[in-house]
Formats: structure tokens, C-alpha cells, sequence
């Protein structure tokens, strides 16, 4: 049976979805993100269709549906529709819409609240437990995403997030059919993983056959969760599907912030580390500055592992770096 594993790190939230040993679903929750979905607060009508967000550091957001004559400066109420999201190249500010009237202020479901609303069975991992999520292969599928590689058994997907769709290659050798089925079935997954939304384009091998084209979409159709809209795939292999985008991809969190990703992976690594006396972070500057911008990281990383803690700068270290 299906069940999720949470694990409350420190500067983000991560959540599993774990079958037979295999991740199917991966969650992060980053506290840079702005308001969630479903947050209620206040604002201000800063020009017309766009609001600053009562939250730290005023964020932007676009509105719609305000009542004709609302005067710029107006203090608002409102609902978070969308979260603000990162695309290469450029940011997308917050969405939102008035709050209903008397509705109480709010930060809207965080991660833990959601995936308990699934209705599966939540494990909470910890880092002197088993490390449930690394067992299911956490490290490997960030990596993944990383790199936008994604082997299966008769080729590989390389998945590549452009500002206007993400698009997911499929590449192989061998009958044309065979490899489409079986780059649908990875590429259903990887879009279900990593909770892709907006639009995505899947570049199938070239199937000139009506038959076999009606199959590809019946495997999309069958392996995908709904809801979503598609089109047929063409005689060029191409298909486009449409999900809802209400937060960011685990393919924008982890491809478009490369030092949060890495601040992230060191001081979950450091959590874990064992050993006693000081406690050494080494990292490139990125990341050391981002961590060092968050001292308060710091102050939970000492409290949770009761070791003193000191952060190196290493210019030639790659990657995440390392806690010792």
C-alpha cells in the first residue's frame, strides 16, 4: 500500500510518496515561497490588477474579480489562487482574488496539511531514525531533476523547463511503438513526481500510423491522473498536455534555485552527520551565503544535533558540499 513519508528539514519541508519501495510523488516546501494556496491576508492596491501582499518583504500579486471603482491604495482581503513561481529567465508574481467576507486571516494548508488530506497513511521521519526517503531513493530522483535525465529500461527522457512549456524529449533505439509506450509510461510518471503543471509538450518517437498514435493516447490517458486536457498526438509525435498550476514543480524548486536546493541538501546531510565537537558545513560561496543568510538554520541545526555549528567556504567544492 501506498503511504507518505514526511520529514519536517530544516528550511524546507519534504514529503514521498512511497509504493513497493518507489517514489511515485515528491513534495518540497521551501519557507522563501511566499503564501501558499489558499492563504488569506491582507493587501494593498498598488496599481490597477496588482496587490502588495501583507507578507515579509510586501510580495506582488496580480488580482482579478475586484469591484469596479476600487480606488489604488485600498486595503484588501484577499485569497491566494496561485503561488508566485520561478521560470528561467524571469518570476511570475502571485495570484489572487478578493476574500469572501468575515473569511479569518490565514497561511493556507502547508505540506503536511495536504498530504494528510490524501487520506493515505503518513509516516513522519526524523534524522536518527532510518532514512526512509533516501531507502526510497530521494537523493537519485533530485539528481534527476538536476540534470533532466531520466533513464528507463529502452532509452531515456530529458526534460527541459522553458518559460513557455516543459518539455520532455524521449530518446532510444529499437521499434518506434515499444519506445513510445514505454516513454509515455516515464514520462506519466515523471509528470506526476515531480507535480508538473501549465503546459507540457512530450516529443514521442514519429508513429505515422493512426492506430498506433490513438495508443499512446490511451496510455496517457490511463497512466496520468486527471484532471488534465491533451491534444492527439500528430504525426510528428508531438503531444501537449494542460494541468493546473497552482505552486511550483519540483522541477522549477530544484532547477531554477540551485544554491536553495544545495542549502538544503548540506543541512540535511549535517542533520545526520555523526560524530561529536563542532560541527563543520563546507560548501561553495553560493550556498554558504544562502545558509548564512538564514541564521536561523544555523540556531535549529545546534539545537537538533546539540553540536556547535561553523560553515567553510570552498571555491572548488561542487554541488551540495559536505557536514562533518
Amino acid at each position: 500500500m501506498a503511504e507518505w513519508v514526511y520529514e519536517a528539514g530544516i528550511g524546507e519541508a519534504r514529503a514521498a510518496l512511497i509504493e513497493d519501495g518507489r517514489i511515485i510523488e515528491a513534495r518540497l516546501e521551501r519557507e522563501s515561497e511566499g503564501p501558499r494556496v489558499g492563504a488569506v491576508l491582507g493587501a494593498r492596491l498598488v496599481e490597477p490588477g496588482r496587490v502588495a501582499l501583507d507578507a515579509p518583504g510586501e510580495p506582488a500579486a496580480t488580482i482579478t474579480g475586484l469591484p469596479p471603482g476600487t480606488s489604488i491604495g485600498a486595503r484588501l482581503t484577499v485569497e491566494i489562487t496561485r503561488m508566485a513561481l520561478r521560470e528561467r529567465g524571469r518570476d511570475k508574481p502571485a495570484r489572487a482574488r478578493p476574500a469572501e467576507v468575515g473569511i479569518p486571516l490565514s497561511d493556507g494548508p502547508d505540506l503536511r496539511a495536504r498530504i494528510e488530506a490524501a487520506g493515505l497513511p503518513v509516516t513522519e521521519a526524523h534524522a536518527r531514525g532510518a532514512d526512509l526517503l533516501e531507502d526510497a531513493g530521494w537523493s537519485e530522483l533530485i539528481d534527476h531533476v538536476r540534470t533532466g535525465h531520466w533513464p528507463f529500461a529502452s532509452g531515456a527522457l530529458w526534460v527541459d523547463a522553458a518559460p513557455a512549456m516543459l518539455l520532455i524529449d524521449i530518446d532510444g533505439e529499437g521499434d518506434g511503438l515499444a519506445l513510445a509506450k514505454a516513454g509515455a509510461a516515464a514520462a506519466a510518471h515523471v509528470i506526476r513526481c515531480c507535480d508538473i503543471g501549465g503546459s507540457i509538450g512530450i516529443d514521442f518517437p514519429s508513429l505515422p500510423g493512426r492506430a498506433e498514435r490513438q495508443a499512446i493516447d490511451a496510455l496517457i490517458d490511463a497512466l496520468l491522473p486527471q484532471p488534465f486536457e491533451r491534444t492527439a498526438t500528430n504525426g510528428f509525435g508531438f503531444l501537449q498536455i494542460i494541468r493546473r498550476r497552482e505552486r511550483p514543480s519540483l522541477v522549477e524548486q530544484v532547477r531554477f534555485d540551485a544554491a536553495a536546493t544545495d542549502a538544503a541538501a548540506l543541512l540535511r546531510q549535517a542533520e545526520r552527520a555523526v560524530g561529536h565537537g563542532s560541527l563543520q558545513l563546507t560548501a561553495r560561496p553560493a550556498v554558504a551565503d544562502h545558509i548564512k543568510t538564514h541564521p536561523g538554520w544555523i540556531a535549529e541545526l545546534e539545537r537538533r544535533t546539540g553540536r556547535p555549528v561553523a560553515i567553510a567556504v570552498d571555491a572548488a567544492m561542487k554541488g551540495a558540499g559536505h557536514a562533518q
